[in-house]
Parts: C-alpha cells; sequence; structure tokens
C-alpha cells in the first residue's frame, strides 16, 4: 500500500509541467500570428462585411417570400387558421 504514494505526486507534477509547456506555446504562437497577420485586418473586415451583407440580403428575400406566400395564400382563399 505504501508504494502507490508517489503515483498522484509525480503524475501531477508531470500533469502540470506539460499544461504550462503547452500554454506557453499556444499563446506564443497565437502572439505571433497576431504580429504576422496585422496587415490582413482590413481584409478580413472586408470579408465580415460582405458575408454580413449577403446574410441581410438573404433575411430580407426570405421575409418578403414569407410575406408573398401569406399574400397569395389569403387572395386564394386558403384556410391559415391554427388548429
Amino acid at each position: 500500500m505504501m508504494d502507490m504514494e508517489w503515483f498522484p505526486v509525480v503524475f501531477f507534477t508531470f500533469k502540470l509541467l506539460a499544461l504550462s509547456v503547452g500554454m506557453f506555446f499556444a499563446i506564443k504562437w497565437h502572439y505571433d500570428q497576431g504580429k504576422k497577420n496585422a496587415d490582413k485586418k482590413a481584409e478580413q473586415r472586408a470579408v465580415l462585411r460582405a458575408g454580413g451583407k449577403v446574410a441581410a440580403i438573404f433575411i430580407v428575400l426570405l421575409v418578403s417570400l414569407g410575406l408573398l406566400t401569406y399574400f397569395f395564400a389569403t387572395r386564394l382563399g386558403l384556410d391559415l387558421s391554427m388548429p
């Protein structure tokens, strides 16, 4: 029973060391990527702006299609009441 008391000490020490090294390299990689891609921020903003415009146009078209469908359904005399 006394032989197993060293396991938690070694295991948690190794775990702490491995997570610390991994965290250091993750932070370093993100920092380096931020410095490298500083000039690409304007390009990313343009892509996000274009994506927002496409999403807005899609929503407007979707709402207008729903309203057009409702208009034709009421004009044709379809029963649109909920059961």
